[in-house]
């Protein structure tokens, strides 16, 4: 389970905006991440080779946590809304869930939740 400073510490360096660098320090070395139950990416390395394409496509992009995180023994859950701003000038606007499963001060696992629709650019 989280420590209440630990999960604070995620959610400021996730809204500080180096999102790889986040992976690197707050998840488990096997950690494994999904979207809207699609097959997983598993281990943290292809976690942060993916998260670095995603951004390498993008100009900026602003992330939120929308107050409170819910947490419940080792299970979180966090609103997020990213403001995506892609290098053509377009942008995103994304609201999701993510949940997680902390193992000790990491997350093992990772599922996210939103509209697909909210992907296209505006």
């Amino acid at each position: 389970m989280p420590s209440a400073e630990r999960l604070e510490s995620f959610i400021a360096a996730v809204e500080g905006g180096d999102h790889v660098k986040a992976i690197e320090d707050y998840y488990t070395e096997n950690a494994s991440m999904r979207e809207n139950q699609a097959e997983p990416r598993r281990g943290r390395p292809a976690l942060m080779a993916n998260e670095a394409a995603v951004l390498a496509r993008t100009a900026s992009v602003v992330s939120k946590c929308v107050r409170p995180a819910l947490v419940n023994g080792d299970h979180v859950v966090i609103r997020w809304i990213f403001d995506f701003t892609g290098k053509d000038g377009r942008n995103m606007h994304i609201e999701e869930l993510a949940w997680q499963r902390w193992e000790g001060d990491r997350i093992a696992e990772e599922e996210f939740f939103y509209d697909p629709a909210q992907m296209r650019p505006r």
